[in-house]
């Protein structure tokens, strides 16, 4: 009897992806836009820069990013465990469910509904409803590995694993909290344990659910488009131990110079530092997967999206490290410095690794060699490319001449005093917002050519059903 993968759900995914990624940096290009000309706010409340901020880290990690690791994954364990998923009616749980928290995240936010906590911003009703939801994909997940007809467990699937797990460990600590009505609570949490819980979960939402599931992505698509074994399986299981062993640690270098403890911060500036080995054998392991296969650099724009992501993600982590240093992190702290890391990191790694990832998954997805148009694919290579570039330069600049600006004491008359007012670093930062602006529109316009080429590669084609090979049974 012949039996098919289920890929209803990935395909559902694989399209969500698209549209939140649209949506969440359309928003992110508006509130650029804002710090550049705040007027533009029109005075309305639901579109001032405070409400709008939480939508577009939201949409940006949870709906676009989140949307992909899921269907990613979902694909990935079928085809490397050689099953089905355990329960279709799960499957079709869990994406209608992800959608339902991010359409009550798109309404909450603007509203000005949150507990002001960094990528926690949602109430607790809907943060119950992000647990059932990924504990449903959890049991997914690991329930499709716990069937497998293929005794090895491959390495993108620890990856993934180890996302799962820990983001659902971080969601139920960090949101406990206290409701005081349908729309309100306060967290169980006070003072400096409720910075040190936060920033143990934002760090690590950053750790997991940016670069943990991400690397699973790259682990399986990277080999698979290139046609060649990943460079050093067993250093991808070095990269896998050091890396989650490490990154749990790494929380404190975010509050440098505040109420926590000073050994705290220190500590985590040294597993900051650690952190470097493990992030640079990962990058290193992807980028020698291509040996051999480099003449592809030339003419496939995807093999260039994937070499793209994998340098930002050495540079992003090597920078990470550097800004955990006390002494740098006192140029760096609370300046648009923090915000070029931040965006080399999610656009320069996770958007290119997402991008490249679907740009290989959605053809196979409809039975076809690949998509509609290479020639604008490229267009898009180039216009997310100089737009990341353009975006990160710009704000590693302002933020150096920000953290200068306000170090700068006056000599004549010594009298210890600041030289500039922080109104004046404002005002000598606004050319460079201008720059950020641009970069984002270069962006966005590439994931509109995105949105146009699948449209036109899923046009009048039926999905394809992948047929599950013959396996021995483990």
């Amino acid at each position: 009897m012949q039996s098919y993968y289920n890929d209803k759900v990935v395909r559902q995914f694989t399209f969500m992806t698209i549209f939140w990624g649209i949506v969440g940096m359309l928003v992110g290009v508006v509130i650029a836009a804002q710090l550049w000309i705040p007027g533009l706010n029109f005075d309305v409340p639901w579109l001032t820069y405070s409400r709008l901020r939480p939508l577009h880290t939201n949409a940006v990690i949870f709906a676009f990013g989140g949307s992909a690791l899921i269907g990613t994954s979902l694909y990935v364990v079928q085809r490397t465990c050689s099953v089905r998923l355990i329960s279709d009616k799960l499957a079709a749980l869990v994406f209608w469910g992800w959608q339902l928290v991010i359409v009550l995240a798109v309404i909450t936010l603007p509203l000005g509904i949150t507990q002001s906590k960094e990528y926690a911003e949602l109430e607790w009703p809907i943060d119950i409803l992000i647990a059932v939801v990924w504990i449903a994909y959890a049991i997914l997940f690991f329930g499709t590995i716990g069937k497998r007809k293929i005794k090895h467990v491959y390495v993108a699937n620890w990856f993934y694993g180890a996302f799962i797990l820990t983001i659902a460990l971080l969601h139920i600590v960090n949101n406990l909290a206290l409701p005081v009505s349908l729309t309100k609570s306060y967290p169980i949490y006070t003072g400096a344990v409720d910075a040190m819980v936060q920033w143990w979960y934002g760090h690590n939402a950053v750790g997991f659910f940016l670069t943990a599931g991400f690397l699973g992505m790259m682990y399986y698509f990277i080999p698979k488009h290139v046609g060649r074994p990943i460079y050093s399986y067993r250093l991808s299981i070095v990269h896998f131990w050091a890396l989650i062993s490490i990154y749990m640690w790494a929380g404190p270098h975010h509050l440098h110079y505040t109420a926590l403890p000073n050994w705290i911060q220190s500590l985590g500036m040294v597993f900051s530092i650690i952190l470097l080995a493990p992030s640079w054998g990962g990058m290193i392991n992807g980028i020698m997967t291509l040996s051999g296969a480099w003449d592809r650099l030339y003419k496939d724009p995807i093999v260039k999206m994937m070499v793209v992501a994998l340098s930002f993600y050495g540079m992003s982590t090597f920078e990470g490290p550097l800004m955990a240093i006390k002494t740098v992190n006192a140029l760096s702290h609370y300046t648009d410095w923090t915000i070029g890391h931040v965006h080399s990191g999610a656009l320069g790694w996770v958007a290119m690794m997402t991008i490249s990832s679907m740009y290989v998954l959605l053809p196979r997805l409809y039975g076809k060699k690949e998509m509609y148009s290479t020639a604008l694919i490229n267009v898009h290579f180039w216009l997310a490319t100089i737009g990341i570039l353009v975006y990160a330069v710009s704000m590693w600049i302002a933020g150096v001449m920000q953290g200068l600006m306000w170090r700068t004491f006056n000599t004549l008359p010594e009298d210890g005093t600041l030289k500039y007012t922080f109104i004046e670093s404002i005002a000598a930062t606004k050319p460079y917002y201008a720059f950020r602006l641009l970069g984002g529109l270069l962006f966005l316009s590439g994931m509109l050519i995105m949105a146009y080429n699948v449209y036109k590669t899923v046009k009048k084609q039926q999905p394809a059903n992948a047929l599950i090979p013959q396996a021995k049974t483990a």
